[in-house]
């Protein structure tokens, strides 16, 4: 794990003679990334750049490689299994992006820029390209000169009219600018209309304003389906605490099974494997704000604990394929349980007319499903947490268009009568034509004021 204080402080041995940057300059722009509201809150991100950050401050730096990074950043082996075990990939991807981020925001003012090329992990530095005016004070300054002498031909020969011409010069500017100001409020209004559309839906924006405000970090954390077929070929579940040190892996190698199944297995691990409605899920709440920046998207294979203590989560898929819902799994009333190769929703506090399990069926062309929608605190209090999860695909993804819909969500807070969400969960009913939700219903639902 690497410190910010662990990078090199050593003059450059080579002189800065051809303009090309320092170790102390290169120094100084990674420290500054890595505090950068971008990376600060996510410790595993900040500790990859700043351990090829460190690296390639060292004179005759050769290229980093996969294995390293995932041996000295992430703990694993010195000679683990890459195709098992992507990490590495994933979290360079997201590192590149809040680079980027940083450079285009915060960043914007900075004249070295830090880039992390696709293909390898070596930062490289380069001069940002200067020659574009800033649209701000100087075309004001620069205007002004044109106007003086204007303005010294009145004032030493000033007559009636052209006091009169001054003054309908002057209202002219005034109009024009109000007009100007009027027509740019009207377009940041649309503009921000398209790119927040959740501030115009009141009912959404009551329950997701904390989920999709800058400030705050949010995690969609889609299921690892690899995990549940792991289960059903070698007959082991997988519990949490070896999911979470990665322990399965092994097992899956040692497992009483022959060379192809074990084959086979290796084959699914080597992949993400994720179904569309589970996609579909995570769509729609990207869609609520296309343009944001605190929204992340992860595999559970690959999300870490303290995240989940830190940020606000969103849980997609029930605790077989994404096992960090066992963290969960006490505090909720409605859970998805397995029943043979399918799933039924477990009802562990009957109330009256409720049933004590419900189970999907398939007819003709309609598929009737259920899925849970639960909100929960965070483990530490400090976020909030997600769990959308179905019988199957097409009810996990309408237990997020229950969440992101305003008529849906609008009906539910009339029911419970409040204007300010609190925590709950919901058990909805889903109908199914050929794989399209066109229907869903609410089966029956808890609220947890007590937990606010």
């Amino acid at each position: 794990m690497e410190s910010i204080s662990e990078i090199p402080t050593a003059e450059d041995p080579h002189p800065n003679s051809e303009g090309e940057p320092s170790v102390e300059e290169r120094r100084a722009l990674i420290l500054r990334l890595a505090a950068s509201e971008q990376l600060s809150r996510s410790a595993r991100l900040r500790d990859f750049l700043l351990y090829v950050g460190k690296q390639s401050l060292k004179d005759g730096c050769p290229e980093i490689n996969e294995q390293e990074v995932g041996a000295k950043v992430f703990g694993r082996q010195p000679t683990y299994d890459r195709s098992l075990d992507n990490i590495v990939r994933v979290n360079a991807t997201e590192l590149r992006k809040r680079i980027e981020s940083y450079f285009a925001t915060t960043g914007a003012h900075e004249s070295l820029i830090l880039e992390i090329p696709r293909g390898g992990y070596k930062p490289i530095f380069r001069r940002r390209l200067s020659g574009i005016k800033p649209l701000s004070e100087p075309l004001i300054e620069e205007a002004r000169p044109s106007l003086a002498p204007h303005a010294d031909a009145y004032s030493v020969a000033p007559s009636r009219l052209s006091r009169c011409l001054s003054h309908f010069l002057w209202a002219g500017v005034c109009v024009g600018l109000a007009i100007t100001s009027i027509v740019l409020l009207q377009r940041n209004r649309a503009m921000r209309q398209s790119l927040h559309p959740w501030e115009t839906k009141p009912a959404v924006a009551a329950f997701w304003a904390d989920f999709l405000e800058i400030h705050r970090e949010t995690d969609i954390v889609l299921p690892d389906s690899s995990v549940g077929l792991s289960e059903e070929i070698t007959q082991h579940p997988i519990a949490l605490d070896e999911y979470l040190n990665h322990e399965y892996i092994p097992q899956i190698k040692e497992a009483d099974l022959g060379q192809d199944r074990r084959s086979d297995l290796a084959r699914i691990f080597s992949h993400n494997l994720v179904t569309f409605g589970d996609v579909h899920a995570a769509q729609q709440i990207f869609a609520l704000d296309p343009a944001s920046t605190s929204l992340h998207l992860t595999v559970s294979r690959f999300f870490e604990a303290d995240l989940l203590k830190r940020n606000n989560v969103v849980l997609i898929g029930g605790k077989k394929a994404n096992p960090w819902v066992y963290i969960f799994d006490n505090q909720m009333n409605f859970t998805l349980d397995s029943q043979g190769m399918g799933m039924l929703v477990d009802n562990r506090r009957p109330q009256p007319g409720e049933q004590a399990t419900y189970v999907g069926s398939t007819n003709s062309n309609t598929v009737v499903g259920y899925s849970v929608v639960a909100y929960l605190p965070n483990p530490s209090r400090t976020g909030n947490a997600i769990i959308f999860a179905g019988t199957d695909s097409d009810a996990t993804s309408a237990a997020a268009e229950f969440l992101t819909s305003e008529d849906q969500l609008e009906k539910f807070r009339n029911t419970l009568h409040i204007d300010r969400f609190p925590y709950f969960e919901v058990l909805l009913k889903t109908y199914h034509l050929r794989g399209t939700s066109f229907n869903a219903e609410v089966v029956a639902y808890r609220t947890y004021p007590g937990l606010h």
